[in-house]
């Protein structure tokens, strides 16, 4: 008998991570100077003094980014950003970048121009050469792959999988404006479809907006680990929201978390952008994504250094895995479980 065939699974039945795990589950490692592959903010390459950090990101239009409200140049910027974001993350620095563009007949030089000087800026200011790429032509629109380069001294690396019982959760800068920023734009968006002759209402948005368009590394984190002699037991960059890469942390290290929804750092434009919307400012900093902050964790021997420490929030502790993840929500002892709901390519409809 003809051997029923199988129906092909769907891409959302998986979602982005799963994806991810699918595809490289069988992969394995056949050179000694691999040390980490798949499964963290960046690979891990033995090479010389310093280990090498290797990242890649991928941009699609409409997708990741409309251009319909985004700066070329700030795209170029923040293209470049994210990806040195992944390497902070490994309590790391960049050192080179690759970019690859694939792009339409509709684009013009000087457009492209436009997006490099952006890459070209941030790779000034964060001290990050442009070492290469690609160019192809595209069907679709505009599409912006970068990989990048960094080191960091084998000692010193944080990888997601050290996370231990009784360790101190803590993230930097705030959460949450990333998406209110991008709600800002989405609505003026809309306005501006119905009546083009329409101005955009932007004011005093400017700190939610730049979060959204042009977003920082957080190089001064790093910098300020290595000045006080502090390695996190784990790390992980914030693109997906806080309650995802939280999840991301306690799968990988096999813990559980608790954090206070009350220590959660959220700007007050954050909170009354927010309010114009009618969502809590607590589910933009769980799920929003795209902060590009650093969330670590550290051994409590570090919690004197680190409890003053400027730009630095202690939100939680780290749990033993049967405990779960959990947020004390605020002003009362109510456990809320913590879900993956940040954005996610391919994601499944719930």
């Amino acid at each position: 008998m003809q051997e029923e065939q199988q129906e092909p699974t769907p891409l959302n039945n998986l979602g982005e991570f799963g994806l991810i795990e699918k595809l490289t589950s069988k992969v394995k490692l056949r050179n000694s100077s691999s040390i980490l592959g798949a499964g963290d903010d960046a690979a891990i390459i033995k090479g010389g003094k310093k280990l090498k950090l290797i990242s890649t990101d991928m941009l699609v239009e409409g997708v990741h980014f409309d251009l319909l409200y985004t700066p070329l140049k700030h795209l170029g910027y923040k293209a470049a950003v994210v990806n040195f974001s992944d390497i902070y993350a490994m309590n790391g620095n960049p050192k080179q970048i690759t970019v690859s563009i694939a792009v339409s007949n509709r684009m013009s030089v000087e457009a492209l121009e436009e997006i490099y000087e952006g890459i070209n800026l941030a790779c000034e200011l964060y001290q990050v050469d442009l070492v290469g790429g690609d160019t192809t032509s595209s069907l679709s629109g505009l599409v912006l792959s970068l990989s990048v380069i960094g080191e960091a001294d084998e000692t010193k690396i944080a990888r997601r999988d050290g996370a231990k019982e009784n360790d101190l959760i803590c993230v930097s800068g705030d959460l949450g404006a990333a998406y209110a920023g991008l709600q800002i734009l989405e609505r003026e968006k809309a306005v501006f479809q119905e009546n083009e002759k329409v101005q955009p209402d932007l004011s005093g948005k400017d700190y939610v907006l730049e979060r959204q368009l042009k977003p920082e590394a957080r190089k001064e984190i790093i910098e300020f680990f290595k000045k006080e002699g502090i390695v996190p037991s784990s790390m992980i960059d914030i693109s997906d929201g806080l309650s995802s890469e939280l999840i991301h942390l306690a799968k990988a290290s096999n813990i559980g978390v608790q954090i206070y929804e009350e220590k959660i750092p959220i700007d007050p434009s954050t909170v009354s952008t927010m309010e114009e919307f009618k969502i809590d400012a607590t589910l933009a900093a769980l799920n929003g994504g795209e902060d590009y902050e650093l969330l670590f964790t550290l051994p409590l021997d570090y919690h004197e250094q680190i409890k003053n420490a400027p730009g630095i929030s202690i939100i939680g502790h780290v749990t033993d895995k049967a405990a779960g993840n959990f947020m004390v929500g605020k002003g009362s002892e109510q456990m809320i479980p913590l879900k993956a709901q940040g954005w996610e390519s391919h994601k499944a409809d719930t």
